[in-house]
Formats: C-alpha cells, structure tokens, sequence
C-alpha cells in the first residue's frame, strides 16, 4: 500500500462520499499535486435515517477507476457486505475500510473476511461506532485470520448522546490500548468523523500525529459548501496542504514505559472529566427550572449531606484521599448552586421581557 506522503506519514484524502466524475476527478488531481497518493471516497453511504444520499452505487466505482486512470493514484473506499467487495475488487479499488457501523457486526465482518479471503487487498478497520475495544480487536483479528496480510485500524472516535465539542470524542485511550495490545498494528486517525468541524481538523491531526499514529485519513472536497454528505467536516485540498505542511513530527511513540505516554493518557482522562462536567452543570440548570416550576428552595442542606457522605465513602474505597474529595465535591456543589440560580434568574428576566 503505498500511501506515504512526503514527511513519512501515512495519508489518505478524498471526499466523504463520490457525487459526480467531475468532482472526483478534479478532487483528486488537486490532491495529486499535493503529494497525495491515495485517493478515498465513499460509494455506498450508510445514512442514520432514510431520504438522504446514500451513494453513487456502481457507476461511483467506475468514476474512482476513472480517478485512476487520469492521476495514477490508489483507490480505496468502504465496504459493508460481500456484494460491495465483489464490486469494488471488480473496479480495481485497491484498499478496502470497514466503517463503524459494520465493526459493530461481527457477523457482517466475518462475511466480509470471507469474501476477501485469497485477496491480497488491504483492510482497514474503523472502531466501531461504541467505546468497545475488543469488538474492534475482534472484527480485526477475523480478517487476520482469513490470512489478510495488510490489516491496519483507523481511529474515527466513538458516538455520544451528548451534544461535544467533537463529533465523535476521540477516547485517546482506547486506541492507546489497542496499540498497547496489538503493537504491530498500524493506526490510522481519522480526524473528520472525530471532529464534525473543518476548523478542529488540524489540531486533532496534530494530536494524532503527537500519539505516535501511522497516518491520516481526511476527507478532501474540491467544493466542501455544496458536498452532498458531511460538508461541515470536509476541507479543501489547498487547506489539507497548509495542514500536513504545519504538523510537527515530533517522534513522540506509544510504549506503556514511557512517561510522555502516561502524561497522554492524563490529557485523554482530563477531556473526558471536562465533557462529565459539561453535562453535570447542564443537569444543574435543568434542576434549576424544576425547582422554579415547583416553589422548591435551591438550597437543602439534608440532600447535601446525603450526598457528601455517599461520594466520600465511595471515593475512600477506591483510594482517592478523603480531604480532596470533600474539597472538590464542595466546588462542584457551589459551582451547581451557581448554576441553578443563575438559570432561574435568567429564565426570570426572560418573563420580565428584559
């Protein structure tokens, strides 16, 4: 698979999805003069609700082969059943991906393994859509053992009820476990299902790169404003040059002894405390209008004191030192306080037409 760019990175660039053959070709020749060598786009797209585009279908393939033909660039795009192996082998496409979705699916993945089983294609496997690390070491290990020899992970972050700064959170963690687990393994990030937005992709790139991941993956559109799927998070090839040309190569690797990799994994925990504590001070507000509604004084001293004496027992058993747990447990219950009183006044000056 030769997919290098020109800093020793991995990368792969591309539109979300393949809408015309004019704008793939025109895609994909600005991305050759970058330096990009392997060109992705979706063919079949699977939508969370039905009435949306979900693909070009056939006549997509036959534009990614027409994108070959012209630039000299490898191919790849996602599969999710035997039927679209069969079609995609039949084009040329030189690299498969599963998506999050068919990770889920250990029996969609075993019938793709199968299919693939002879090939030599690589594969790469996206996490699947839930934060579930043996899922996606599993779906893996099916195509090593269909005797794939080019079998590589990308990381796209994993879904949230909750409203993020990402779109996917990237749980650095985890695929600094599945590194941890399987060292061999390449990882690929890709930082535009991760971020949901143009303008976070190049610190999440970074980010990655820093992490000691083998490459990137980045959706690339000649025209990211009039993109038929997931223009919010496409960016033009001109902006993927600026990018790749400003990353810091800073050689940082993932090995479990390593203090900067322990520090890392600090900085995983600490995004998710802050997205725990988004959601916690939201539910304050929330209690807030409640207690509103229902003439309930903000202030009960007896559910604090419940509380306080729950949290500090579990705290203790866990080895977390009981001082510091009060004092930071008092912050949040004045910080929460603050927030429910600031709600009620707010939603008062709001009845008052200020």
């Amino acid at each position: 698979m030769d997919t290098n760019y020109s800093k020793g990175l991995t990368v792969i660039a591309g539109p979300c999805s393949a809408e015309s053959k004019e704008q793939m070709i025109q895609t994909a020749e600005k991305l050759s003069t970058v330096g990009i060598k392997v060109f992705r786009a979706g063919i079949w797209k699977p939508r969370t609700k039905p009435g949306g585009f979900e693909g070009a279908g056939e006549q997509g393939l036959r534009w990614l082969k027409s994108v070959k033909e012209t630039t000299g660039m490898q191919t790849a795009t996602e599969v999710a059943n035997a039927s679209h192996v069969e079609k995609a082998l039949k084009y040329g496409v030189d690299i498969l991906w599963i998506g999050a979705r068919t990770t889920t699916n250990p029996f969609a993945v075993q019938e793709i393994a199968d299919a693939l089983k002879g090939n030599k294609v690589p594969i790469m496997v996206k996490n699947p859509v839930n934060p579930d690390l043996e899922l996606w070491i599993g779906a893996i290990e099916r195509f090593q053992n269909a005797g794939l020899d080019s079998v590589s992970a990308i990381h796209r972050g994993f879904s949230s009820y909750d409203k993020k700064v990402f779109r996917n959170p990237p749980m650095w963690h985890i695929p600094f476990e599945l590194r941890r687990r399987m060292p061999n393994l390449p990882i690929i990030c890709d930082p535009s299902h991760i971020s949901g937005n143009a303008a976070l992709i190049q610190a999440v790139s970074q980010q990655a790169v820093d992490m000691g991941f083998d490459g990137l993956m980045i959706e690339t559109h000649i025209n990211p404003e009039a993109a038929l799927s997931d223009k919010l998070q496409q960016i033009t090839p001109d902006r993927l040059k600026e990018i790749l040309e400003t990353l810091e190569m800073r050689n940082y690797c993932l090995t479990s002894d390593n203090l900067l990799d322990l520090r890392r994994e600090i900085d995983c925990i600490d995004e998710q405390l802050i997205d725990i504590l988004a959601r916690r001070m939201k539910i304050s507000r929330e209690i807030g209008l409640f207690k509103k509604k229902n003439s309930i004084p903000v202030l009960q001293t007896s559910r604090y004191d419940e509380i306080m004496n729950n949290r500090l027992s579990a705290a203790e058993t866990m080895g977390i030192n009981r001082d510091f747990m009060k004092e930071l447990l008092e912050i949040l219950h004045e910080e929460s306080v603050k927030q429910q009183i600031d709600e009620i006044e707010r939603t008062n000056r709001h009845s008052q037409g200020e």
